[in-house]
């Protein structure tokens, strides 16, 4: 794993945590976003753990350039602000999961075991609003019990395209499931549950897990409960 912060105790804290876990190791750090695309281009780590704010190249835009490049296997944004913005443009850029540094050591490295697997781990403080306040248009303040905006027509095809199969993964992708507890949901393999993710992924035009479930609020396959 390689670790991207630009303030060097907290890398060499961070690294402490990691390499406290058993089956975690620290093979690199950057202090910006323009090293770390040369370390993981260098390295070419299972995970990256990447702070946002950085001088030189913000931890987005490095994100994006390392996803875009596959020269990591994921990418965990680990950051001190629970900003829409940043996670949005976390999602957007290809990360697997989004943290705040103050989530404590399990659930950093559940985040980094969880990317590691193709899996995504958002911090639950902000989920509900990447879903509903950002991506799903909702309007501070909104009265309960409005109504979701009709999906956009051209995503019809893309949802008509999605096999039986595929809807039933789609949808526990949404619930947050596991490739293990999809596979024992579906009574499949694990090896077939990637096989299916990898098709939804494709047909969707998502490039991460979490994108595809940003698909299914936007496409109207599944709805929030609004009411709440």
């Amino acid at each position: 794993m390689v670790i991207v912060d630009d303030q060097a105790v907290v890398r060499t804290g961070l690294g402490m945590m990691v390499d406290a876990e058993p089956d975690l190791t620290v093979v690199g750090q950057a202090p910006n976003g323009a090293e770390a695309i040369a370390v993981c281009a260098d390295l070419r780590p299972d995970v990256v753990l990447m702070d946002v704010r950085m001088p030189v190249l913000d931890g987005i835009s490095a994100t994006r350039s390392i996803v875009s490049a596959g020269t990591a296997g994921a990418v965990v944004i680990l950051t001190t602000f629970d900003d829409e913005e940043y996670l949005l443009d976390a999602v957007q850029a290809g990360a697997l999961g989004f943290l705040l540094k103050d989530a404590g050591p399990d659930l950093i490295a559940a985040g980094v075991r969880a990317a590691h697997t193709g899996d995504t781990l958002i911090a639950p403080s902000m989920t509900r609003a990447l879903l509903e306040n950002r991506l799903l248009g909702v309007r501070s303040g909104a009265a309960a019990g409005s109504t979701a905006p009709e999906p956009p027509a051209e995503h019809a095809p893309v949802l008509a395209s999605l096999s039986a199969r595929e809807r039933e993964v789609l949808t526990a992708l949404v619930r947050g499931a596991s490739n293990a507890q999809i596979a024992k949901d579906l009574w499949i393999s694990e090896a077939t549950v990637k096989t299916h993710i990898s098709s939804v992924l494709g047909k969707v035009g998502a490039a991460s897990r979490v994108q595809a479930v940003v698909f299914a609020y936007e496409s109207g396959f599944v709805r929030p409960d609004w009411s709440a």
